[in-house]
C-alpha cells in the first residue's frame, strides 16, 4: 500500500466525507475531515501525509534488503503563534499511531530556561528505557567501521570537524556530509544514556559524536520494529544542544527509516538554523475558512460579532477560537484577549521593562499614533521621559516592528495580548495620557478623554454629541456609534440619555450592526422619548430578528394611541427639530420595508410631504426614491440637484443623494456623487467603505450603457473588498454584475446565478433581480436575438416592480421593436409610460423617450425625429447618441445616401466601441459593407492610401496602441495622465480614420504596418 493510500485519516473530500483508504489521492490533497478544528488546512494535511507515507515506503521489505534511498523524510511546520502548528502535528501523530507507527515526542516550553539536552532526553527516553542497541548500516557512507579504534576523549581525527562547526552550526551548508572521517559511533546505549541522563561528557568530538549517536539510535529504532515518527513541538523553544542535534537529524532523515516532524516559529534573525530542512509555512486562514471555523466551533455568534472577530483574528485560528466576543459596555476600552491567547502571542510581555509596557499600552489604545506621540503619552503614565530605547525590548521579543514612523504589532490580536490583564485604573491613566497629547477637540482626543472619565460629565457628553458627525467622516463607522453611546452614559439627565442612545441605535442600524442596534434601542426605550422617538426605537429594537428589518407586527403605545412602526399612516406628525430628525430616520428605515405595499407607500409619501421645510434632506429624498422611483422622479432629482455646497454635506448623505439619483433614473448625476464620495473616503483613509461606493459606481455605468467603465468599477470593487471582512455581500454583487456586463459586451448570455450568491447580492443591491432581468433581455438585443428580447423588455416595462430599471433600456427596447417591425406597438407603450409619469417625468428620462421615438420613426417621419433628438444635448449621454446614429446610418443607407451613411455608421461604431459594446461590431461592419464601404479602404485601380500608422499623430498612435492591447479608457488615461473621457474622444476620431469599428480590428490594423 503506498503512502497516499495509507494515513487516509489525513485526507477527505471538501464535504467532509472520509477518503477511501485504498484509493490514491492526487496532490494537492483534499481537506481532512478528522478534526473539525482543522479548517482550511487541506494542503498542509496532504503534505504531512506525504511525509508519513515516505517514511513507511520501504516497510514491505525486510530490514536486510531495504535500501536507504526509499525511506525517510523530515518536515518543519513553520508559522506565527496560533496558526495551528501543534494541531497539525497532533493530527499527524494520531494518523501515525492509527497506522501502527511508533511515535517519539518532545515539546519545548516557551518562557522557560530548559537544561541542556533535556529535549533529546524527552525524545529518546522510551528508546533508552527499552535498552535497544544501535544497529549499524552497511550502506551508510557516513558511518565509520564499527571495528575502527575509538580515539581518546577530546582527541580529533585528522581533519575532523570541531565541536559546533560544519553540519551542526553552519546552516549555509547543512545538507552536505562532512568531508572528513565522522566521529566514532557509541559502542552501546550506555554511553548515550550517560550523556543524556547522568550528564556525563560526550566522548570524542562532543556534539558531533552526540549527533551521530542520536541518528544511529533512531535508525536502529526504525529498523527494529514499527515504522518510526519523531514529533517535536516548538523546536525553537528547546535547549540549544537539542535544537542542533535534531536539526542535524532532520537534514539526514532522507535515507533513514524514520519520519521527523517539527514545529517552529519563524526565526527573528538570519541565518536560519533550519536551512536545508524542508519547511512548510503556515499562513492565515482565508476569510471563508475563518467563517467556517467560527461557525463550527463557536456557533450562535451574530454576523456583527463574526465580522469583528474575523477582522481582529486576521485568519489566526487560535485568535478565532480564543478572542472574547465584543462587548460595548467595558470601561475603560481595551483590546480584548484571553489568557491562552496572551500566552501564545505575547508570552514575555509581563517581564518587559515598565517603560516598554507603558509604550505598548498606549500603542494598543491608539494604533494610528506615531512613535513620538506615543512616547509622550507613555511618559505621562510613568512620570519619566522615554526615548527610542524603550521600544527595543518589544522589538527583540517580536511583539512589534518599527517602520520609522510608528510601531506595528506583529498581529492585530497582539495588541490585546500585550495589555491583557491591565488594571482598569492603569487603563484609564493611559487614555488620559493620550487625551493630553492629542489635538484638542479632535475625535480621538475626546474619545480617549471619555474613556478616562468616571461619573457624569455633561460638558464632555455634549462635546461627544457635537463631534460624532466628524467621526462619521474620519473614522470607522463604529466610532460615531460609540461616541454617542458614551455620551448617553455621561449625560446626567434621562431625556439626554435617551436621545443619545436612540441616535446611536439609528447609526448602528445604518451600518448593519444589528446586535448593537438592538442593544442601544432597548437602552433608549428605558428613557423618556418623544412619540416618534418611541416608534423609531421600537422599530430598531427588532432589527435583524426578521430579515434585518422592523417586523410588521411590532407595535408601541404612543401618547394615547397604538402605533405600528411599519405603518406610516399611524405615525404622529413631527413637532420640533428633534422629532423631525426621528421622523426622517424612521422614514429611511421603513422605506425598504413598505416597497410593494401600495397603501403603506402612499402613506409614507404623504408623511414625507408633511415636512416641506426638509424637502431637500438626503434621507427624505432617498426614502421617496425607494418607494416611488418613477412616481416622484422629478421631485427627487430636483432635490438632488438643489443648490447646496457638497463640501458641507457628510459623505454618507452624498452617497444617499447618489442612490436617490440612480433610483430616479439619472445615472450621470449619481456617478458624479459617488465619485465625490469615493474621494472623501480615500482622503480619510477608510478603505473598508470603498467597496459599497465602487459598486454603486458600477451600477451607474451600467445604467449609462458604459459597460467598459462599469466592468472596471466592479473589478475595483471586488479588489478593494478582497480579504476584507464583512464585505461578502458587496463581493457577491460585484461578481454577479461583472458576469452580466461581460454578457452585455460579448452578446453571450450569462450563466444562471447560484441561489446562495444571489441572496448575498440582494443584501447589497436590493434591486439586483430587476437589474439582472433587464440585463438578460438587453443581452439578447446585443447578440441579435430581438425576437426573444422584445416581449421580455415589454413585460419588464409593464411590471411596476421592474419598470424603473427597464427604463434604462427603453432605447434598446425601441431597437428590438424596430427590428421586429413592431414600431407601432412600441410607440403605444412609450406613450402610456409618458402619460403615467406625467409631470414627474424628468428631462433625463424624456431624452430617452425622444431618442427611442427617433429610432422607431418610419421613413417619412424619420428626418424631423432625428433632428428633434439631435436638438437635445447628447454629449453627456453617449449611450443614447450611439444607437441614434446607428439608426440614422441605416435610414440613410436605405435612402441610398451612402457617403453620409458611412460617416454616420462610423460615428456609431466609435461610440459603441467607447462604451465597450463589442457584440455590436460585426453588425455595424455589415451595415458599412452594405453602404458600399470596401474592406481595403481603397477603390479599384486607385492609389494605395498611406499606412495606418501614418494617418495618426504621435499621441493618437500611442492611444491606439494601448487600446489595441485591451486597456480600458481609464487605464490608458492613468498611463498618459489624461481623463478617460479625453481618451474616448481620441478614439472617437481614430476609429473612423482607420476604418475600424472595434478594438480587435484596431489591433489587426496596427499589427500590419502596411494595412491602410
Amino acid at each position: 500500500m503506498n503512502g497516499h493510500g495509507r494515513f487516509a485519516s489525513l485526507a477527505g473530500d471538501e464535504d467532509g466525507r472520509p477518503a477511501p483508504a485504498a484509493t490514491p489521492a492526487p496532490s494537492p490533497h483534499p481537506a481532512w475531515s478528522g478534526d473539525p478544528g482543522l479548517v482550511g488546512r487541506a494542503a498542509e494535511l496532504g503534505a504531512l501525509r506525504d511525509v508519513l507515507g515516505t517514511a513507511t515506503a520501504g516497510r514491505t521489505k525486510t530490514a536486510a534488503t531495504a535500501t536507504a534511498t526509499d525511506q525517510g523524510a523530515a518536515l518543519v511546520l513553520s508559522g506565527q503563534p496560533g496558526t495551528g502548528k501543534s494541531a497539525l502535528l497532533e493530527a499527524a501523530v494520531r494518523a501515525a499511531r492509527d497506522e501502527g507507527m511508533r511515535v517519539l515526542r518532545c515539546a519545548g516550553i516557551r518562557g522557560s530556561n530548559p537544561p541542556d539536552l533535556s529535549g533529546l532526553l524527552q525524545t529518546l527516553w522510551p528508546v533508552l528505557s527499552d535498552g535497544l542497541e544501535p544497529t549499524g548500516r552497511a550502506d551508510r557512507a557516513d558511518t565509520p567501521d564499527p571495528a575502527a579504534p575509538v580515539r581518546p576523549e577530546g582527541a580529533a581525527a585528522p581533519g575532523a570537524v570541531p565541536q559546533g562547526s560544519a553540519d551542526l552550526a553552519d546552516p549555509a551548508t547543512p545538507h552536505h556530509p562532512p568531508t572528513v572521517d565522522p566521529p566514532p559511533r557509541a559502542p552501546s546505549l550506555d554511553a548515550l544514556a550517560g550523556v543524556l541522563v547522568d550528564g556525563a561528557p560526550a566522548p570524542g568530538t562532543g556534539h558531533a559524536w552526540l549527533a551521530f549517536a542520536v541518528l544511529d539510535v533512531l535508525t536502529a529504532a526504525g529498523l527494529a520494529g514499527q515504522p518510526l515518527l519523531v514529533a517535536v513541538d516548538d523546536w525553537d523553544a528547546l535547549d540549544a544542544p537539542s535544537r542542533q542535534v535534531l536539526a542535524f537529524v532532520a537534514r539526514r532523515a532522507p535515507g533513514h527509516p524514520l519520519a521527523l516532524l517539527m514545529t517552529s516559529r519563524p526565526p527573528h534573525a538570519l541565518p536560519n538554523p533550519l536551512t536545508g530542512v524542508p519547511t512548510l509555512s503556515l499562513g492565515p486562514l482565508s476569510p471563508a475558512a475563518s467563517a467556517r471555523l467560527l461557525a463550527s466551533r463557536r456557533p450562535g455568534l451574530d454576523a456583527q460579532a463574526v465580522r469583528e472577530l474575523a477582522a481582529t483574528a486576521a485568519g489566526n485560528p487560535l485568535a478565532l477560537l480564543e478572542l472574547p466576543a465584543p462587548a460595548e459596555d467595558s470601561l475603560p476600552s481595551l483590546p480584548a484577549s484571553s489568557d491562552r491567547l496572551a500566552a501564545a502571542l505575547a508570552p514575555g510581555a509581563a517581564r518587559l521593562p515598565a517603560d516598554t509596557r507603558d509604550l505598548l499600552l498606549v500603542a494598543a489604545l491608539h494604533p494610528e499614533g506615531d512613535l513620538p506621540l506615543l512616547m509622550s503619552a507613555a511618559s505621562r503614565i510613568g512620570g519619566t521621559a522615554l526615548d527610542l530605547a524603550a521600544l527595543e525590548p518589544a522589538e527583540r521579543a517580536g511583539l512589534v516592528s518599527f517602520d520609522g514612523l510608528r510601531p506595528h504589532f506583529a498581529h492585530p490580536a497582539t495588541a490585546g495580548a500585550v495589555v491583557h490583564g491591565t488594571d482598569p485604573d492603569r487603563g484609564r491613566a493611559a487614555h488620559a495620557a493620550l487625551a493630553a497629547v492629542l489635538a484638542p477637540g479632535s475625535v480621538r482626543m475626546l474619545w480617549h478623554r471619555s474613556q478616562a472619565a468616571q461619573g457624569p460629565d455633561p460638558e464632555l457628553a455634549a462635546r461627544l454629541e457635537a463631534v460624532h458627525g466628524d467621526a462619521l467622516e474620519q473614522c470607522p463607522p463604529t466610532m460615531a456609534v460609540r461616541l454617542l453611546r458614551r455620551a448617553a452614559d455621561l449625560h446626567p439627565h434621562p431625556a439626554d440619555q435617551g436621545r443619545c442612545a436612540l441616535r446611536a441605535a439609528q447609526l448602528a442600524q445604518l451600518f448593519g450592526l444589528d446586535r448593537m442596534t438592538r442593544t442601544l434601542a432597548h437602552h433608549a426605550l428605558r428613557h423618556p422619548l418623544g412619540p416618534l422617538g418611541k416608534v423609531c426605537a421600537q422599530a430598531l429594537a427588532h432589527t435583524g430578528t426578521t430579515g434585518a428589518q422592523p417586523p410588521t407586527h411590532a407595535t408601541v403605545r404612543g401618547t394615547d394611541a397604538v402605533v405600528d412602526p411599519t405603518d406610516p399612516s399611524s405615525w404622529p406628525a413631527p413637532v420640533g427639530s428633534a422629532e423631525q430628525e426621528n421622523a426622517l430616520e424612521l422614514a429611511r428605515i421603513t422605506a425598504p420595508v413598505v416597497v410593494g405595499d401600495e397603501q403603506r407607500s402612499k402613506a409614507l409619501l404623504a408623511f414625507l410631504d408633511g415636512m416641506p421645510d426638509r424637502a431637500d434632506d438626503p434621507r427624505l429624498l432617498y426614502a421617496m426614491a425607494t418607494v416611488r422611483p418613477l412616481g416622484r422622479a422629478a421631485t427627487v432629482l430636483a432635490g438632488v440637484c438643489a443648490d447646496r455646497d457638497l463640501a458641507d454635506v457628510s459623505v454618507r448623505d452624498i452617497e444617499r443623494l447618489g442612490e436617490a439619483a440612480l433610483l430616479a433614473g439619472d445615472p450621470l448625476r449619481a456617478l458624479d456623487l459617488f465619485r465625490r464620495a469615493e474621494r472623501r473616503r480615500r482622503f480619510h483613509a477608510l478603505p473598508a467603505q470603498l467597496p459599497r461606493v465602487l459598486l454603486r459606481q458600477g451600477l451607474a455605468h451600467l445604467g449609462m450603457g458604459n459597460w467598459a467603465q462599469g466592468e472596471h468599477a466592479l473589478r475595483r470593487c471586488a479588489q478593494s473588498a478582497e480579504g476584507t471582512y464583512g464585505q461578502d455581500d458587496h463581493v457577491a454583487a460585484a461578481r454577479v454584475l461583472t458576469h452580466l456586463v461581460r454578457a452585455l459586451r460579448t452578446g453571450i448570455p450569462a450563466e444562471p446565478v447560484p441561489d446562495r450568491e444571489l441572496a448575498a447580492a440582494r443584501r447589497s443591491v436590493p434591486s439586483i433581480d430587476a437589474v439582472l432581468a433587464v440585463g438578460a433581455a438587453w443581452t439578447l438585443v446585443e447578440c441579435g436575438e430581438s425576437a426573444a428580447a422584445l416581449p421580455a423588455l415589454s413585460a419588464l416595462l409593464t411590471d411596476p416592480r421592474t419598470r424603473a430599471a427597464a427604463l434604462f433600456a427603453v432605447v434598446t427596447y425601441a431597437e428590438a421593436a424596430k427590428a421586429e417591425q413592431a414600431s407601432q406597438e412600441a410607440l403605444a407603450t412609450l406613450d402610456r409610460l409618458e402619460r403615467e409619469l406625467g409631470a414627474q417625468c424628468p428631462r433625463v428620462i424624456g431624452v430617452r423617450f425622444t431618442v427611442a421615438r427617433a429610432v422607431l420613426a418610419d421613413d417619412d417621419d424619420a428626418r424631423p425625429m432625428f433632428e428633434l433628438a439631435y436638438a437635445e444635448d447628447l454629449s453627456p449621454w453617449p449611450y443614447l447618441e450611439a444607437p441614434l446614429r446607428l439608426a440614422e446610418g441605416r435610414w440613410l443607407r436605405l435612402r441610398r445616401q451612402f457617403a453620409d451613411s458611412q460617416a454616420t455608421l462610423r460615428q456609431a461604431a466609435a461610440g459603441f466601441t467607447m462604451l465597450g459594446a463589442e457584440a455590436r461590431a460585426p453588425r455595424i461592419a455589415a451595415e458599412l459593407r452594405a453602404s458600399g464601404e470596401r474592406a481595403e479602404g481603397a477603390a479599384p485601380g486607385g492609389s494605395r492610401p498611406a499606412a495606418a500608422r501614418d494617418l495618426l499623430t504621435a499621441r493618437e498612435l500611442r492611444i491606439a496602441e494601448l487600446a489595441a492591447r485591451g486597456l480600458s479608457n481609464r487605464e490608458i488615461g492613468e498611463q498618459l495622465g489624461l481623463a478617460s473621457r479625453t481618451i474616448g474622444a481620441y478614439l472617437y476620431r481614430v476609429f473612423p480614420r482607420l476604418g475600424v469599428t472595434s478594438r480587435a480590428q484596431l489591433a489587426e490594423v496596427l499589427r500590419n504596418p502596411d494595412t491602410p
